[in-house]
């Protein structure tokens, strides 16, 4: 009876042991990854990391021999001070692996690199003056040159779904983009450029070179105003050729046209005088050339407007002698 009684105290005492070492690992064998979060198992005595599974977050029984080693699932914020330049990433959950394997926890620091370079390269196509007149373009450039250094060049998971929207001949699909396509394993979401802090010398240069400029435009109106004066001073004076020809051809004209009418009245006159006088010498029977010279010089002096005519006994003589 005695023994009976041990036995069952030891086994009470063993179960006690397993439901107090039940309680104690249990929970600890719980491990919670948060919703900011991306976990891979890791075996806590060797260190070794499993990334077939990638743990969002959420709370999992892993065993008391693991735990999480954990990235960070939501934006990275990276500011570049020196340059004004602002961007975000997010890890990319389907490439989680391959970033652990490739650099483990120190990618923060080659992402960052990277991107500066990316910068750095895309940012020599513009001048000084271009961050002032087309900032739009040069965002967007240096956009794409630091989202196509850290992304890669494939195209995104949700371009294989429908309604995805994805333009696929700007990026290599999921099933022909390999490990080398693949960039940095980042997927930059948004890049801003800052307030742009040129040096003072290159800004004394530029305005220089504005000033030269301005300078040289302001010649080229000036000499374009000599030019249109010089146009404009000989298009006055062809004007005015012009119209003194035209002037000088009309005075002409109507001279010639004068003249002409004064000779053709006179020839008519002296083709009605001819006409009445041959009718005159008709009617008076005048046939002989000293009668016809005598009344031709009696008309001619009856046209003289200084000559005074009378009748004497002479004349009345001559006209009784016609008779």
């Amino acid at each position: 009876m005695a023994d009976k009684k041990q036995v069952i105290i030891f086994w009470l005492t063993l179960a006690g042991i397993a439901a107090l070492l039940l309680v104690i690992m249990l929970p600890r064998s719980f491990k919670g990854v948060e919703f900011d979060e991306f976990g891979f198992k890791r075996r806590k005595a060797s260190g070794r990391v499993d990334t077939t599974e990638v743990f969002m977050g959420g709370r999992y029984y892993i065993g008391i021999t693991f735990d999480f080693k954990k990235f960070p699932a939501d934006a990275h914020f990276v500011e570049f001070y020196d340059l004004a330049v602002f961007t975000s990433d997010v890890l990319r959950l389907e490439d989680l692996a391959l970033l652990h394997d490739t650099y483990d926890l120190q990618y923060k620091d080659i992402l960052e690199k990277n991107a500066l370079d990316a910068i750095k390269s895309s940012v020599t196509q513009f001048s000084t003056r271009d961050f002032g007149t087309i900032r739009d373009e040069i965002e967007e450039t240096l956009f794409r040159a630091v989202r196509s250094r850290l992304g890669g060049l494939c195209c995104p998971l949700w371009c294989d779904r429908p309604g995805g929207m994805c333009n696929l001949t700007a990026c290599i699909s999921q099933e022909e983009c390999g490990v080398d396509d693949l960039g940095l394993f980042a997927s930059v979401r948004f890049f801003q450029l800052l307030f742009v802090d040129i040096p003072d010398d290159v800004i004394s240069r530029n305005l220089l070179t504005l000033t030269q400029l301005e300078d040289g435009e302001r010649e080229e109106y000036i000499q374009d105003a000599q030019l249109v004066q010089i146009q404009t001073e000989k298009m006055v004076q062809d004007t005015q050729n012009k119209a003194s020809e035209l002037s000088q051809n009309a005075t002409a004209q109507s001279n010639l046209i004068r003249a002409r009418a004064v000779a053709e009245a006179q020839a008519i006159v002296e083709g009605a005088h001819s006409q009445g006088l041959a009718l005159m010498f008709s009617t008076l029977n005048i046939t002989t050339q000293e009668q016809k010279a005598s009344l031709n010089y009696l008309r001619t002096l009856r046209d003289h407007q200084d000559l005074y005519m009378s009748i004497n006994f002479n004349s009345l003589v001559n006209t009784a002698g016609f008779n």
